[in-house]
Formats: structure tokens, C-alpha cells, sequence
């Protein structure tokens, strides 16, 4: 697999980048490929609570930059998918703690360990952001169908592009049909005009997904959620296959277009 470190970044914080990470790497993991989540965010990790793994940190991302222990001593193994494993972000050091060179030794370290590595990049586009972004093969931008978060997603990719990097992919998360329809948020087209990117993912607002974080158990565990379905969708998309960007008009289906699906009239 030529593009197996994925870096997964956006511009404004809280768009639901460490959901992504976390959900589509277990929905990878549950197919049965071998899978690492590296938290990039120094200070600010939260993809550990996201997993439900924050209680059994010991070592983490400083502490091997540092030599206290190899890369592999470090890893937590998730209590759910026996193939998902994550490298927990320090939470008492700063982002210059950790520089590109770095990333790129451990990732290299790890490459021929696993069939993908995730890199769950800080928000923003300081230091954090370019050293999560350096050692990526694939990059995929996570953004909300708001203008704030529509304008910061753009200058992270301007700033992919003048790191040559490969144009990055975009998730479109959290977006609301009925607000859409209101008016009262960016449709799919409109994004896609504005940032130009190619789509991987438009994940539809999940009344559960609050529920699902404080509990750390991803989406993608759960049939029943529609975000998690469209996260592993993503998943299914990375590997290349065809899948229709039908998450929305899956989510709008009323009870009657449920029941003409059930009983064969549809």
C-alpha cells in the first residue's frame, strides 16, 4: 500500500478531526488490517479519550523522540479491536517538543510494522500542524459546512500545497440536512466549490456521537449510528473501493421509504 500514513488535520479546532482519526483507524482495524493511531497534538491530546485508552497511558509520543523508550514499548493496545493500536500524545509538554525530523524517524520506524498509520494533527497551521503533516502520504482535511471552519480548511491546504505535498482529501462532518435545507448551513456543493478538494467522506450530525465520545467507544462500532456509517465509509473509500455518497439521503429516508426497503416495494 503506497499511501499508508495518513495525516488527519483541518484548520479550526473542534471540527471532529480526532473523531475521524479515531473511527475510520478502528473501522480499518476491524476489517483486519493493522492499524496505529499517533496523537500529533502535544499538550491537547484527546484521541485517548475518544478510544476510551486515556487509563492506560504510560509512555507516549515525547517519551520516545526522547530515547526513554522504543516506539513500539510506547504503543496502547485498544481494549476493543485487537489490531488498533495508539501512541498517545504528551500532556505536559509543548508542541516544540516534538520536530518533523522526528515524526518522520518514528513513522519510518513503524511503517513496515503496519498496514496503515494515522497522525492526528493540532488545529491550526503552526509548528504542531507541519510536523504532523511532514511524514504524511495522504492528508484528509476535516471540515464543518460553516464559513469559519470552510476558510481555515483553505489555508491548510494552501499551506499542503506549498509543502508539495498531494492534494489533500476532504470529510465533510457534522452537517445537517435540515439546517441545509433552511438554509442555515453550506450544503455538499457549496464546499465543494469553495475548497475544490476531492471528497472522501460527508458525515451526517449523529444525536449519539456526545454519547459515544464520553463513553470512548467509536461510531463505527455501532450499526444503528449514521455517523458511524459514514465513517466507515471513508475507511472503505481509502482502500479504493466505490462506495455512493449517499449518507445523507440514507439519514432523510422517513419511516414509509424504510418500510417499501423492508418489504421489497422501494
Amino acid at each position: 500500500m503506497a499511501d499508508k500514513v495518513i495525516c488527519v488535520t483541518s484548520g479550526k479546532g473542534g471540527v471532529g478531526k480526532s473523531t475521524v482519526t479515531a473511527n475510520v483507524a478502528t473501522a480499518l482495524a476491524l476489517k483486519g488490517y493493522k492499524v496505529v493511531a499517533i496523537d500529533a497534538d502535544i499538550g491537547l491530546r484527546n484521541l485517548d479519550l475518544v478510544l476510551g485508552l486515556e487509563n492506560r497511558i504510560v509512555y507516549d509520543l515525547v517519551h520516545v523522540v526522547e530515547g526513554v523508550v522504543p516506539p513500539e514499548k510506547a504503543l496502547v493496545k485498544d481494549k476493543r479491536t485487537k489490531n488498533l493500536y495508539l501512541l498517545p500524545a504528551a500532556q505536559t509538554k509543548d508542541k516544540s517538543a516534538v520536530k518533523p525530523e522526528d515524526l518522520v524517524k518514528i513513522v519510518e520506524e513503524l511503517r513496515d510494522k503496519f498496514d496503515f498509520i494515522f497522525i492526528d494533527s493540532p488545529a491550526g497551521i503552526e509548528e504542531g500542524f507541519k510536523t504532523a503533516v511532514t511524514p504524511a502520504d495522504t492528508i484528509i482535511v476535516v471540515a464543518n459546512p460553516e464559513m469559519a471552519s470552510i476558510r481555515d480548511a483553505d489555508r491548510v491546504i494552501g499551506l499542503c500545497e506549498a509543502m508539495q505535498k498531494s492534494e489533500p482529501k476532504l470529510v465533510i462532518n457534522r452537517i445537517d440536512p435540515k439546517k441545509v435545507a433552511r438554509g442555515e448551513m453550506l450544503d455538499v456543493d457549496d464546499v465543494l466549490q469553495i475548497l475544490g478538494l476531492d471528497l472522501i467522506g460527508i458525515v451526517p450530525e449523529d444525536p449519539n456521537m456526545v454519547a459515544y465520545i464520553n463513553r470512548g467507544e467509536p461510531a463505527v462500532l455501532f450499526q444503528e449510528s449514521v455517523a458511524g456509517r459514514a465513517l466507515r465509509n471513508v475507511a472503505e473509500r481509502l482502500l479504493g473501493k466505490e462506495v455512493p455518497f449517499d449518507e445523507l439521503k440514507q439519514q432523510g429516508e422517513g419511516l414509509l421509504d424504510k418500510l417499501k426497503k423492508l418489504f421489497g416495494s422501494g
